[in-house]
C-alpha cells in the first residue's frame, strides 16, 4: 500500500504531463485543429494560446512540489472546460482522454496541497 501512495502520485503527474505540455504546445504552434473548439465555442483567437501556455506552463508546474497542487487545480478547470466542450459536440467518447486528465489532477491536487508553496 506504502508503494501505491508513493508511486501513484508519479504515475498521475507522468500521465497529465505526457497529454496537457504536447496538446498545450501544439496550441501555441497554431495546429489548427487545435484551436477550432475555440471558435467553435464563440471564443477570440488568441484564448487557444492562452490555454497552450496555461497547459504547458502547469504541465511542467506538476513537477515542482510546491507548485504541483496548484498547477493541478489550474489544469482541472482547463479540463473541465474540454470536457464541456465534449459534453455539447458530439462525438462525446472524445472527451474521455480529458476525463483521465482531471481525475489525474484531482488526485494530485488531493495529494500535493499540504506543500501548497511551501518553499525550503
Amino acid at each position: 500500500m506504502e508503494a501505491m501512495k508513493k508511486y501513484g502520485i508519479w504515475v498521475a503527474i507522468v500521465i497529465a504531463a505526457l497529454v496537457v505540455v504536447p496538446a498545450g504546445g501544439a496550441k501555441l504552434a497554431g495546429v489548427e485543429q487545435m484551436h477550432a473548439s475555440f471558435a467553435m465555442l464563440g471564443l477570440p483567437s488568441w484564448f487557444g494560446y492562452f490555454i497552450g501556455a496555461c497547459e504547458v506552463a502547469g504541465g511542467i508546474a506538476l513537477f515542482i512540489r510546491p507548485l504541483s497542487a496548484l498547477a493541478a487545480a489550474g489544469l482541472a478547470i482547463i479540463l473541465l472546460g474540454a470536457l464541456y466542450f465534449h459534453a455539447t459536440h458530439p462525438p462525446v467518447q472524445a472527451g474521455i482522454p480529458a476525463l483521465v486528465v482531471l481525475v489525474c489532477t484531482v488526485y494530485i491536487f488531493l495529494r500535493r496541497r499540504q506543500d501548497m508553496l511551501a518553499f525550503g
